[in-house]
């Protein structure tokens, strides 16, 4: 630049450190320098630059200022090198924030016709505000509000005051009681703790039914150590409570864990008007496999009414998960009435999605059984059958059979604990292709159903396995060779069916170019920091606490992670024609293809920081 002067040499400098254009031409600089406007903003003067009709482009130079949405809620704090106003030059949407200002400043304004120039003939420039714009979409788009039934706190849901009695208290007076006080279950509290619950369908099951003294105390018939629940919890946190153990009667205690009251499940149905609780609790109650199938083909009629009414789309899910853990253990217990008793120890254990409680409407099965060590032929005979029934029914139910026949109706999916600690500690020493795909299924366990210690002792001799470089270098170079659909000039890559069809039957397959690579990277990253979490979410929560870990990059990894997921249950909702998990961007808007790109953008990041972490120099 010549002839200019100091002024203009110190904004050139500015500029120059700024980003995007620190990556572009000095020619970008001395176009944004000529055609800007110098503003002094203050609060006499904050209203009037803010014009629906003719939107602008605002850098910072100095001051401090809140961008606040319609709802009066302040979206983020602004300072020098922030930019604003570009949502509204790419989207053509008018202008809904506002601004607040806590201090005077300098701010230089660019309008829309300058702004596109600069579009049209930097492709950096575009590329820099379209991707902020999808970072902000993907920050926001699940941003919590208060109105949120999912996200309230369990005090804000529940009647306060802790119906109670002590442990030397007759069965008589819990009746009573619990009349008197109008409510359906009483929590038995020994020096201010919680020791047991007692609900109506005890006084019913356990007392009438069975003639039972009714001046007996009330530990004869109560729920000892009962699931319960802190009062700061979410809504959201109770819900999945209660649909794992099927459960209707919730306790809730402070920190301090003293019983403050009780959750009910129609506290819950009451917030979200639908009944997933209910159904499950019709599946457990289930008396043949024909009213077991019935209540299965209620499952997408409910998941399409629930899919509108929640904001957290991984509730989806979790409830799903739920449905298929309760599906598993109904039917695992009316084998048992039909062929008796198993002898010894067992555990029915889900892999996959089902572990990871992120199952959709096209998941198959991914389950096992895990056997006690000290088993005879004749008691191995009788697991085949109970795989091969529960795993039938299940395909009957909805559930489809594992293409790579990982169910316990298979014999490698049937192994005694030590045979199983073996398999995996195989996979872990020699990583080797298969050895690797083996890993990223079967190391999403979960427990369904069966000898909980037996689970425990399978999974503490899992974590003692001790895990060397190699194997965590070659699952990162495997997660390496999934690419995201994304090609030259930031365009989608699509597939195509294997027929010859035409354009609409093209695609991107969101759960394999998506997905399951985030998937796999945040289950390398907990296995290295031994998180025992199975849910994606849960272990990304659990690895934003630890110090070394990139903070951004796990919000990041957690947007995206949402909002594929969001699209995926959508296209499957909707049933859109097709191939399952797939999606045709034509038929997205024009922002939410930007914000699908910055998604595969910043999961192709994060392959690649896995990559220079655990396996530098591999590739």
């Amino acid at each position: 630049m010549t002839n200019i002067t100091i002024e203009q040499k110190e904004l050139f400098q500015f500029l120059n450190a700024q980003a995007p254009f620190s990556e572009l031409a000095s020619t970008a600089i001395s176009y944004f320098i000529k055609h800007l406007q110098i503003i002094y903003l203050s609060k006499e003067n904050q209203s009037q630059w803010f014009d629906s009709n003719n939107p602008s482009l605002f850098l910072i130079r100095s001051g401090l200022y809140d961008l606040v949405n319609p709802q009066n809620e302040v979206i983020t704090r602004l300072s020098q090198g922030d930019y604003f106003g570009y949502p509204s030059l790419l989207s053509g949407e008018t202008i809904k924030n506002s601004l607040e200002v806590q201090k005077d400043g300098i701010v230089y304004l660019l309008e829309q016709a300058d702004f596109d120039f600069l579009r049209r003939e930097y492709k950096v420039f575009e590329q820099y505000f379209v991707r902020a714009h999808a970072n902000r979409l993907l920050s926001s788009h699940y941003k919590k509000r208060q109105d949120n039934w999912s996200d309230r706190k369990i005090s804000e849901l529940m009647h306060l005051g802790a119906v109670a009695l002590p442990p030397d208290a007759s069965i008589r007076q819990a009746a009573k009681k619990m009349s008197a006080s109008g409510v359906s279950s009483i929590m038995i509290t020994k020096e201010d703790k919680l020791i047991g619950v007692i609900t109506d369908r005890d006084l019913r099951n356990r007392v009438l039914a069975l003639d039972v003294n009714p001046d007996l105390v009330v530990t004869h018939i109560m729920t000892s150590s009962p699931k319960y629940i802190f009062e700061n919890n979410r809504v959201f946190s109770a819900f999945q409570l209660m649909l794992r153990h099927n459960i209707h009667h919730l306790p809730v205690l402070t920190e301090a864990f003293k019983p403050i009251g009780m959750l009910t499940s129609t506290d819950l149905l009451r917030q979200q008007k639908s009944d997933p609780v209910q159904l499950i609790g019709r599946i457990y109650k289930a008396n043949s496999v024909a009213n077991v199938k019935r209540y299965a083909l209620e499952i997408p009629e409910l998941l399409q009414g629930f899919s509108h009414k929640v904001e957290d789309i991984s509730l989806i899910g979790k409830l799903l998960s739920g449905i298929t853990d309760a599906l598993t253990s109904r039917l695992i217990y009316l084998y048992q009435e039909e062929f008796g008793l198993a002898e010894v120890p067992f555990c029915w254990i889900c892999f996959g999605s089902q572990a990871r409680e992120e199952q959709t409407l096209h998941s198959d099965q991914d389950n096992g059984l895990l056997l006690s060590d000290d088993i005879t032929a004749e008691q191995r005979s009788y697991f085949k059958s109970l795989g091969e029934f529960v795993c039938t029914n299940l395909a009957s139910c909805g559930i489809k059979f594992c293409p790579g026949n990982i169910m316990a109706s298979s014999d490698p999916c049937r192994l005694e604990l030590e045979a199983w600690v073996a398999q995996f500690y195989l996979w872990i020493k020699k990583p080797s292709p298969s050895s690797l795909l083996n890993c990223k299924i079967f190391f999403d366990i979960r427990y369904v159903e069966g000898s909980a210690e037996l689970f425990d002792n399978f999974m503490n001799k899992l974590v003692n396995i001790p895990k060397n470089q190699l194997f965590f270098a070659g699952m990162a170079t495997d997660i390496n060779r999934n690419s995201v659909p994304i090609g030259l000039f930031n365009q989608f890559k699509l597939e195509k069916t294997r027929e010859k069809e035409p354009y609409k039957h093209k695609f991107i397959d969101l759960k394999k170019r998506g997905v399951v690579i985030i998937n796999d990277i945040v289950r390398l990253y907990a296995l290295n920091y031994s998180v025992r979490a199975d849910n994606t979410l849960e272990r990304l929560n659990a690895l934003a606490k630890l110090p070394d870990i990139n903070k951004t990059d796990i919000y990041n990894l957690k947007d995206c992670w949402r909002y594929l997921t969001q699209l995926r249950l959508r296209t499957q909702i909707n049933q859109e024609g097709l191939p399952s998990n797939c999606i045709n961007p034509e038929n997205l808007t024009s922002m939410e293809k930007h914000q699908l790109k910055e998604a595969f953008y910043l999961i192709k990041q994060a392959q690649q920081a896995v990559v220079f972490k655990f396996a530098r120099g591999s590739l």
